[in-house]
């Protein structure tokens, strides 16, 4: 990587502009133009209309590519039990998209909504393409699990066995175990007139079971469910010596197998026919009428409760079941013939994730120690620290440590009078709330917004804002109609010199589970406008501020979308010396989108580097030709937003929580707040941005066609690969 150093009077070093829009690779790896231009030219916008439908990617479509992307990390250079692990969060992400997208699409069909989104399909053309690609995408998955993961686990000596290979002594062994372990917590639920087809709970795995009654030959359907309680994949333990395994050699039977094979115990005098597993997904997507809620934290905690009820809108089932039994299942499930999905492997293969528990560190990634500011290492006190410099954290590279000490030194600092925080996902034993809990018994004033409606974490969230309201915290849920996904913590102190403000400001949740897997950049700083703007946004969300004006942040929705298309429009002006870096997870706003289109006809060289849904099309001659898109899938989830604006040599860079979709823009708060020394801009840029950009390892690039080619495919040279986490991960080891 080229190391020369960045000033703010420079063209940074990234990818410049052309006016031909033609590019070559340098020897170091990145773009450089034919002809480089400093003084804008007057353009002419080509004619073609921007709402024109084929201009967009649909946003559905582009979610399901994001998947294909972490299916394709199975087929990747990660150690074994790493690509069984994507499958794993293939599967599970897969679930969600069914509970969420799917689901909603349903219901604009059964309401007659028509509406059609930037690219022009209707609810019904989506759910059709839907199941094109996604039926595609599922035979992918089994194929490479059935002939490659599968296969490779059992070298390795982890060997998952089907239930009719085993020995009779090992059936016997697991029928004890059954009879010990499973038998007990199984309850099978028959169905004839006097028992009505009990309900289905959304992702469980269920066996749907025929029996025939021997007197008079009379069969019946009954349906089993596999308590989540249980392993999914049940240990096969040593016999006898004969059998004695190295440490090296694990076995294991899928649970549901073994339930399968001793269903006498649970229909004695009973002729079992037939068991086959099957499983269903339900819509989870809730609406929830605030305005007319009395309690919203009693609102939610009924919305979790209906949560279970919702309507199916998958059906898997093994594809051997027999057309009586999936008929059963169809009709009383009320599923229609494109929610039925067919496997001949395993159902939930998200249950994988067990297998990565396992000790077996040669077939993982190597474990790394995050790296801690070498400020904090020689200064004692934080707030000491930061009157210094700012420190800004690049997770999971640099340690989450830092961010516990800031609250839990401010817990117990007696100069510190009052703690603000946004809390988002909380996650299981979070160090944020301890620390909070405990300044409040310390006798500080504590304010915690608890988002109660962040989507599969509601549960989590009303436990921890319970717990902090019986501390004593003041705990608020946020502002009608809208999410608070902003991250934000407020320390107050008073110091010699008078009151000063601390703030933490993030792109990532305060959870230290997540801070270890997934890519963010938080900044710790002690800066009176950052302050004073903090203090602003927490007084919009506890009370009844109205606050349109802020020094330094922007605030959604209140004026993130006019400044963020301001500074776009600054960059349309300057034509071919124009420059974007956007960083994000996803870009779906069509309105951002025009704009960029636009900047693309004044010549504006635009990088996106977009981890998931990606709704604009680059390439595009006269419309996007100026307009590179990326994506990068590897070890850790990329989460961190970053938005670079070359603004003639002294860039604008802003970091914080907002993507670029209509919900985060104008139905939920979020801040972004810039980065304003030099040294730091420099240090995203040279440092951060630019090594994204280099990636060929682990980067996708995105087609004008909505998909996506691996960069490693368009190298033209003979360089090795270059893969940005891990460069990340030797640049930030030993400090």
């Amino acid at each position: 990587m080229n190391n020369e150093p960045l000033t703010d009077n420079a063209a940074e070093k990234v990818p410049p502009t052309a006016v031909s829009g033609k590019r070559t690779r340098g020897a170091n790896g990145r773009f450089r133009t034919n002809k480089p231009q400093s003084t804008p030219v007057p353009f002419i916008l080509p004619t073609q209309d921007l709402d024109d439908p084929s201009l967009y990617i649909n946003r559905e479509l582009s979610q399901i590519e994001f998947n294909r992307r972490v299916l394709y990390e199975c087929q990747a250079n990660h150690p074994l039990l790493e690509r069984v692990k994507f499958l794993a969060i293939y599967s599970s992400n897969m679930d969600e998209f069914f509970m969420v997208r799917v689901s909603g699409l349903r219901q604009q069909v059964l309401l007659g909504i028509t509406k059609r989104p930037a690219d022009g399909l209707t609810p019904r053309e989506q759910l059709v393409a839907i199941h094109r690609v996604v039926t595609q995408l599922f035979a992918t998955a089994t194929l490479w699990w059935k002939t490659q993961l599968h296969p490779q686990l059992a070298e390795a000596g982890i060997h998952i066995l089907a239930y009719d290979d085993l020995k009779k002594r090992q059936k016997q062994r697991l029928r004890d175990y059954f009879e010990r372990e499973i038998f007990p917590v199984l309850t099978p639920l028959g169905h004839d007139p006097s028992h009505p087809f009990p309900h289905i709970s959304n992702l469980s795995l269920n066996l749907v079971v025929l029996v025939r009654q021997p007197d008079n030959g009379e069969t019946r359907l009954a349906r089993i469910k596999v308590p989540a309680s249980l392993p999914r994949l049940v240990p096969l333990k040593p016999i006898d010596p004969d059998d004695l395994l190295p440490p090296s050699v694990q076995k294991f039977v899928w649970v549901e197998q073994v339930i399968a094979a001793n269903l006498d115990r649970l229909f004695p005098g009973m002729e079992i026919l037939a068991a086959h597993p099957f499983r269903v997904t339900r819509n989870t997507d809730m609406e929830i009428q605030e305005e007319e809620a009395d309690d919203l934290l009693l609102t939610m905690e009924e919305n979790l409760r209906q949560r279970h009820f919702g309507s199916v809108v998958r059906l898997e089932l093994d594809e051997n079941t027999p057309e009586e039994m999936r008929q059963f299942l169809i009709n009383n499930l009320k599923v229609g013939a494109m929610d039925v999905y067919t496997t001949d492997a395993p159902l939930a293969l998200s249950s994988l994730w067990e297998l990565h528990k396992l000790e077996r560190p040669e077939l993982k990634d190597p474990s790394y120690k995050p790296a801690v500011p070498a400020i904090l290492r020689s200064v004692g006190n934080i707030f000491e620290a930061l009157r210094r410099q700012p420190i800004l954290l690049h997770h999971p590279y640099d340690s989450f440590a830092p961010v516990i000490e800031f609250l839990e030194t401010a817990a117990e600092d007696p100069n510190v009078l009052a703690i603000k925080q946004t809390l988002y996902r909380v996650g299981p034993n979070p160090a944020a709330v301890n620390a909070l809990m405990k300044a409040r018994e310390n006798g500080k004033q504590v304010a915690a917004l608890v988002e109660l409606k962040a989507r599969f974490d509601e549960e989590s969230n009303i436990e921890w804002a319970r717990a902090l309201e019986n501390a004593g915290v003041h705990v608020v849920y946020g502002l009608i109609g809208l999410k608070t996904h902003c991250k934000v913590t407020l320390v107050v102190r008073r110091e010699r010199e008078g009151i000063r403000r601390y703030v933490h400001l993030a792109t990532g949740n305060y959870n230290s589970i997540t801070a270890r897997i997934y890519t963010d950049l938080g900044l710790l700083a002690y800066d009176e406008e950052f302050g004073a703007d903090a203090s602003e946004l927490f007084n919009y969300l506890t009370g009844f501020s109205r606050q349109e004006n802020y020094r330094k942040f922007l605030v959604a929705p209140v004026n993130l979308r006019q400044r963020f298309t301001e500074l776009i429009e600054q960059e349309i002006a300057h034509g071919t010396n124009g420059r974007l870096i956007f960083k994000c997870n996803s870009l779906i706003d069509a309105p951002m989108i025009r704009t960029l289109y636009r900047a693309s006809q004044a010549g504006v060289q635009i990088d996106l580097i977009v981890r998931g849904i990606c709704g604009l099309r680059p390439g595009i001659p006269g419309i996007s030709e100026t307009i590179r898109v990326s994506s990068i899938v590897g070890r850790f989830l990329e989460h961190s937003r970053i938005y670079y604006f070359h603004n003639q040599g002294n860039p604008a860079i802003y970091v914080g929580s907002a993507d670029l979709m209509p919900r985060n823009i104008d139905r939920r708060v979020e801040v972004l707040f810039p980065i304003e020394q030099p040294e730091m801009r420099q240090h995203i840029v040279q440092n951060i941005l630019e090594v994204y950009l280099r990636d060929t390892q682990k980067a996708y690039a995105l087609q004008a066609d909505g998909t996506y080619i691996p960069k490693s495919q368009l190298s033209t040279t003979d360089e090795p690969l270059f893969n940005s986490q891990e460069w990340f991960l030797q640049q930030h080891s030993g400090e």
